[in-house]
């Protein structure tokens, strides 16, 4: 992995994690929509792949047709790329850039296409719909907040389920995530099916995987 490339991707991240401001972050992400995929891909973001993976364990290949999944903080639609991989066609994304908005619209993987944030008590996205909710990377500062998690369960079906990849390497976010999604628990709301420590997830650091079943 390149130093230069290293160095630029943190950097990038701790600007947005720093600006207060969802309307600036999804501007920033906007700025890099068109060379997304390569800097990601020159940082070692393993997440999309990974989170294919965790999905198609549970779902059956006879079945992978049928079920509904909705990608949330689709990006531009690395993890919907990595779903068709394993056999999925049902997928629909939600993002609130426009820029890459218009990579996922291009890509041709989603059928469903919501452009709003979560968190908000905005959302137009129906409840009890999907089978699974996946999220890569999008619970940290200044992406979704911690409420978006509570919209993530509400989009999902009795019995769906909700996968859930951070980084593992900035506690302080993680650790507030995790409080939060414990409280749902005790809520009855979801109970948690596993958790896993994931290696060289991002910039050759760790990662943590939360699967969660929606009650």
């Amino acid at each position: 992995m390149e130093p230069e490339i290293i160095n630029t991707l943190q950097q990038t991240y701790k600007t947005i994690d720093e600006s207060g401001d969802p309307e600036i972050v999804v501007a920033m992400y906007g700025d890099i929509s068109t060379n997304y995929d390569e800097i990601m891909s020159k940082g070692g973001y393993r997440a999309p792949a990974i989170a294919a993976e965790v999905v198609s364990i549970r779902v059956p290949e006879n079945q992978r047709k049928e079920v509904r999944v909705l990608d949330v903080a689709a990006g531009t639609g690395l993890v919907g790329k990595e779903l068709t991989k394993k056999g999925f066609t049902n997928i629909d994304a939600v993002e609130p850039s426009d820029s890459m908005m218009k990579q996922i619209k291009s890509s041709g993987i989603y059928t469903l296409m919501f452009q709003e944030f979560l968190g908000l008590g905005q959302n137009t996205i129906p409840k009890g719909t999907y089978d699974i909710v996946v999220s890569v990377g999008a619970i940290r500062e200044n992406h979704i907040p911690l409420s978006g998690i509570d919209d993530m369960i509400h989009f999902t079906k009795t019995g769906g389920l909700v996968v859930l990849l951070m980084n593992n390497f900035d506690v302080g976010p993680k650790n507030k995530a995790e409080s939060h999604m414990n409280q749902l628990e005790e809520k009855g709301l979801w109970c948690k099916e596993s958790s896993e420590i994931l290696s060289n997830y991002f910039l050759g650091k760790e990662g943590i995987v939360f699967i969660y079943r929606v009650l």
